[in-house]
């Protein structure tokens, strides 16, 4: 590393309160599927910003809507209405399948709507307050506080205590553990339709639908938080729309503005009319123009240049390139995933790799302390898969030939 980075570094050290143990790299600009750090230095990048930058880095007809927008306007407040919002609503309206739409600036912004949609609901049903939320074990939902509340991992919590009361935990694809939970105060079952940060583990279709037909019959809302598997990820717009088991409420965000801070979360008419209203939920920033011509313009991109397609063909080659991996080495014990969300399960921690294969020229990530998450641009090609399998696959050995 040079003086001129490590001075970097040391900078964001004394200025940026230590709340991540960064990677030693200061990234300067990308191109395609590649990311440069400030000496040049070229890297495949199989995490696109944590599943965001789904289009890759400098698209031009992205950059262009963005800064055509900026030279109208960026900001208006949401006392108005603006047409970049219409528009986004409207498209996402018709990607999602869903009916109503509040534009958040975060994931876990979108999960906080999402928490306070189902208790009002519920509250216009009987008048009380003390609804309780079922959530599922190994979840990750964001970290302000309500979205902590219904994050199935304690580790995360504890220093925060108390939640926000009320949240049961039950475990994803074991719908009878979700059923002996459920009582007259059950106003919401919420789940990630693909675990991302909880270890890649996909939702079944037998557990989505049995789900669904449990909150159908209890007048229950079914949430599904999309905001890392969703915007085509999986292979489908939203993953749930591979099963064609559609919630009532929903979160999105991440590659929804592919780099511009942008969530919302989306409700069926059914629940729009009977939960939030007006004075009941806010945002200063959410739906701005400037977002949401991001939003426009990325929707608009995914039809045209076919990225779902892109998706499943790579996404299959993916899967079959890593599973040789699990197969040539004993210490990769298992793939799971699905689409261009996936991960490889090691029988020890994953960081020294990690921090290998940064050194050789790729940028992967963990989900949890022993397995590496894919979750490159959807814009990848089988080349790409390749080069990162060879890097991968060099690091693995070096770091198995250094424990014998």
């Amino acid at each position: 590393m040079s003086t001129t980075m490590q001075t970097y570094i040391d900078e964001a050290e004394k200025a940026l309160l230590h709340t991540y143990n960064r990677y030693q790299v200061v990234f300067d600009k990308g191109e395609g599927v590649y990311l440069y750090d400030i000496e040049g230095k070229k890297y495949l990048d199989f995490v696109s910003g944590i599943a965001v930058f789904a289009l890759g880095y400098q698209k031009k007809e992205y950059n262009d809507a963005l800064k055509a927008q900026i030279d109208k306007i960026i900001h208006t407040s949401n006392y108005y209405y603006n047409l970049p919002a219409i528009e986004a609503a409207k498209k996402l309206k018709e990607i999602s399948g869903m009916d109503r739409v509040f534009f958040t600036n975060s994931g876990a912004e979108a999960v906080e709507g999402a928490i306070k949609t189902a208790r009002k609901y519920a509250y216009l049903k009987d008048g009380t307050t003390d609804h309780e939320i079922i959530a599922m074990n190994h979840s990750f939902h964001g970290r302000t506080m309500g979205a902590l509340s219904v994050t199935g991992n304690a580790h995360y919590r504890e220093a925060f205590a108390p939640m926000i009361g009320h949240i049961q935990f039950a475990d994803l694809n074991d719908f009878d553990s979700v059923a002996s939970l459920v009582t007259d105060k059950t106003c919401a079952i919420l789940f990630e339709t693909v675990q991302g940060e909880g270890g890649i583990y996909p939702a079944t279709k037998d557990f989505m639908r049995r789900v669904r037909a449990l909150c159908d019959e209890r007048d229950i809302l079914m949430i599904l938080d999309e905001i890392q598997c969703g915007m085509g990820r999986t292979g489908t717009m939203y993953a749930w729309q591979r099963f064609g088991v559609k919630p009532d409420v929903m979160t999105t965000a991440k590659a929804l503005g592919c780099g511009v801070p942008v969530g919302a979360f989306l409700m069926t008419e059914k629940v729009g009319a009977h939960s939030l209203a007006a004075g009941d939920h806010g945002t200063t920033y959410g739906g701005n123009p400037l977002a949401c011509a991001a939003v426009c313009k990325v929707i608009e991109l995914f039809e045209k240049e076919n990225v779902l397609d892109n998706v499943n063909k790579t996404g299959a080659y993916l899967e079959n390139r890593l599973d040789e991996l699990v197969r040539e080495f004993a210490c990769v014990k298992q793939r799971r995933g699905v689409g261009l969300l996936q991960g490889i399960v090691f029988d020890r921690p994953v960081g020294e790799i990690i921090k290998r294969a940064m050194d050789e020229g790729l940028v992967l990530i963990n989900a949890g302390t022993d397995i590496i998450r894919f979750v490159p641009p959807l814009i990848i090609k089988e080349e790409h898969v390749d080069e990162m399998i060879d890097i991968l696959r060099r690091c693995i050995r070096e770091a198995e030939g250094e424990r014998q």
